[in-house]
Parts: structure tokens; C-alpha cells; sequence
């Protein structure tokens, strides 16, 4: 039982049409569907972006706030260590000053020993 069907150009030209009309309907989905995609992943990056500069101005503001602190710290830091420097500098200039005066003691004493012994001896030739 063969069945031989006959196709005419008619039913050709039909088909062909019936196809262009789906790959038209078919192009104007993908389209459609390509420009939303688009939309979306458009407004989906600037998003991000916003976000993204919200997190760095933050972090800039947190890292400045720290760099200030750190700054502010080091200050204190340096100005209490040349106080204690400063401290140190003034009891060493005043053991200086006492090791200066019981110099000039012995000296003193030195002197009047040697003049005194001078003095004793000139007494003793004279005697």
C-alpha cells in the first residue's frame, strides 16, 4: 500500500511561508528576550556599582578615620617621650651641677692644702 503524495509548488510556497512566519515570531522573541536580558544585566551592573562606591567611600572614610587616629596617637606618643627625654635631660643636668660643685670643693680644698703646706713650710725655713 503505497500512498504517493503529490506536493505542489502551492503547497511548497505555503510552507515556506508558514516557516518565514515562525522564524520572523522566533526573531522578534529572541530580540525581545535579548533586550531584556540586556535591561536586566544593565541594571543589574549599575547596582553593583552604586553599591560598590557606597562600600569604598565607606571604607575611605573608615581608613581615614583610622590614618587620623594613628596620626593623633603617634603625636602623643612622640610629645610624652620628649617629656620623659626632657625629665632625663634635667636630672642629668643637675647631677652635672653637683658633680660641678663638689669639684670645685676639692679644688678649693686642694688649693688651700697646697697654700697651707706652702705656708707651713715658709714657717719652718723662717723658724
Amino acid at each position: 500500500m503505497e500512498t504517493n503524495k503529490e506536493i505542489t509548488l502551492d503547497d511548497l510556497a505555503s510552507l515556506i511561508q508558514g516557516l518565514d512566519t515562525k522564524i520572523d515570531l522566533t526573531t522578534k522573541t529572541l530580540e525581545a528576550k535579548v533586550d531584556l536580558t540586556t535591561k536586566t544585566l544593565e541594571a543589574k551592573i549599575e547596582a553593583t556599582t552604586k553599591t560598590l562606591g557606597a562600600k569604598i567611600e565607606a571604607t575611605e572614610k573608615t581608613l581615614g578615620a583610622k590614618i587620623d587616629s594613628s596620626n593623633e596617637e603617634l603625636a602623643t606618643m612622640t610629645q610624652a617621650q620628649f617629656l620623659k627625654l626632657g625629665e632625663k635631660i634635667d636630672i642629668i643636668g643637675k647631677k652635672v651641677d653637683r658633680a660641678e660643685a663638689n669639684l670645685i670643693k676639692k679644688v678649693d680644698k686642694i688649693e688651700y692644702n697646697t697654700l697651707d703646706y706652702r705656708v707651713e713650710k715658709l714657717e719652718e725655713k723662717f723658724a
